[in-house]
């Protein structure tokens, strides 16, 4: 009995399903394990422990070193568009200024010619005069306008007469922005935060790196609970103390120290391999048909 070989015909003229899914064509999709996930106490910059944390009003947590170096770099960048944006702006502004004079010798050139007669008298370079007011074929008056055209020539077959692009710079902006969020940022609105580490008998023996509790229920912190800091003092506790508490009472269960509820900040992280916590773990990537085989580079899928 012949057998059906449809996932390997290839002398149709279209492509079928089974040689798309081979060249990768469509929505790839690609689920994200652990190690794609950022830890809740790393760096958002250099992805590494956090030393001497700031955070941004957003919740999103940065080394001191990192996030200083990045509004810095942030500033000095400012700092160079508006050089050279200024220094278009003279450019236009030269520019328009040489366009009126020549405007201006045009519009003069027009009226001696009108005062004068008809003929123009044309003088060549010796300085003698001709009565007739030619000279021959290469005797044309070239204007001002003229003048400035044949400056300005571009032939694109001589490569120092190559027309080049006008790149205008647009104003930049004076505002620092979160490398992370996005969104305007400034250094005083940066604040501190501080973990509570664990003791070393509440500390598992398999751990070696530092873990964290929450000071209010001393459970270790993990990207699997919400957390929350204050921003008047930077302690951090879990989302369930915080709405049991510290929304009621508004005052930290670590320092005593009283605060608003505006104070609050939400803190940002990854999630975990196994559940999509608070983000979808999964990686897509469109492809279209005859972009090359294989998945290729995987995106990450935008947040909900």
């Amino acid at each position: 009995m012949p057998q059906r070989h449809s996932k390997n015909n290839n002398d149709l003229a279209f492509f079928t399903y089974e040689e798309k899914r081979k060249l990768g064509y469509g929505t790839q999709r690609e689920r994200l394990g652990k190690d794609s996930i950022k830890p809740f106490d790393a760096c958002c910059l250099c992805l590494k422990p956090l030393i001497d944390p700031l955070c941004c009003p957003k919740g999103h947590a940065f080394c001191k070193e990192c996030i200083l170096e990045c509004l810095l770099a942030q500033k000095k960048g400012i700092k160079r568009k508006l050089v050279v944006h200024e220094a278009q702006k003279k450019q236009e502004k030269e520019e328009e200024e040489e366009k009126l004079m020549l405007q201006k010798a045009k519009e003069l050139d027009a009226f001696d010619q009108q005062n004068h007669g008809a003929v123009p008298q044309y003088h060549d370079r010796s300085g003698s005069q001709d009565k007739n007011g030619f000279h021959g074929a290469n005797s044309v008056k070239v204007t001002s306008f003229e003048e400035e055209a044949l400056r300005n020539m571009k032939a694109f077959w001589l490569p120092s007469a190559t027309p080049e692009a006008t790149v205008k710079v647009d104003a930049p902006s004076t505002d620092t922005i979160c490398p992370e969020g996005q969104e305007k940022l400034k250094l005083k609105s940066l604040f501190p935060i501080s973990f509570t580490e664990e003791n070393a008998d509440q500390k598992s023996k398999k751990l070696v790196e530092k873990s964290y509790m929450c000071p209010s229920c001393k459970s270790t912190l993990t990207n699997t609970m919400s957390l929350v800091a204050i921003n008047t003092c930077g302690h951090v506790f879990c989302k369930k103390c915080s709405d049991k508490f510290l929304v009621k009472d508004k005052v930290c269960l670590e320092c005593n120290k009283p605060f608003k509820e505006r104070n609050l900040v939400n803190l940002e992280k990854g999630g975990t391999g196994f559940a999509a916590h608070d983000e979808r773990l999964e990686a897509r990537d469109f492809k279209h048909l005859g972009s090359g085989s294989g998945l290729g580079l995987v995106k990450p899928a935008p947040k909900a």
